[in-house]
């Protein structure tokens, strides 16, 4: 389906609601007409859908491990991080200076790396979620 058809689908279904009022003067041919407008708008939605979907399948049914699993990989990088926070307080109780000497070395560690760097980092994971969700939403190219 063309982005085009799926943006103007809602005026599209509401002009040609109004046509049919106007041109159809038969009330039973009338709600005939508009049956056969919302089964065509009702088709529209599912193919929309189906495309939607047919994408995150294909995603998710890949070869390449890295493919179907590359975000869930990363929040699981993330948890690993929380649950180190949680044990380093819980640990902070018996050992406060160790602990604050590891907060201290990990901000060293971490501010040692070159804020462009960061930049990079950050303007390529957006733009790689950006072009994935792009792909998703335009569907599968005929």
């Amino acid at each position: 389906m063309t982005p085009i058809l799926t943006t103007l689908a809602p005026g599209l279904l509401e002009a040609g609601s109004r046509l049919i009022d106007r041109l159809v003067p038969d009330p039973a041919e009338r709600e005939k007409a508009r049956l056969a407008l919302l089964q065509a708008d009702g088709q529209l939605a599912l193919q929309e859908m189906q495309v939607s979907l047919s994408a995150i399948l294909a995603e998710a049914n890949s070869a390449d491990p890295w493919t179907s699993r590359a975000r869930p990989t990363f929040l699981y990088v993330i948890y690993g991080v929380i649950l180190l926070c949680v044990m380093g307080a819980i640990i902070g109780i018996w050992w406060p200076t160790h602990v604050f000497q590891a907060a201290e070395n990990l901000n060293k560690l971490l501010g040692a790396v070159p804020e462009s760097l960061w930049w990079l980092f950050g303007a390529g994971y957006l733009g790689y979620t950006g072009a994935r969700s792009f792909d998703k939403w335009r569907g599968p190219v005929r």
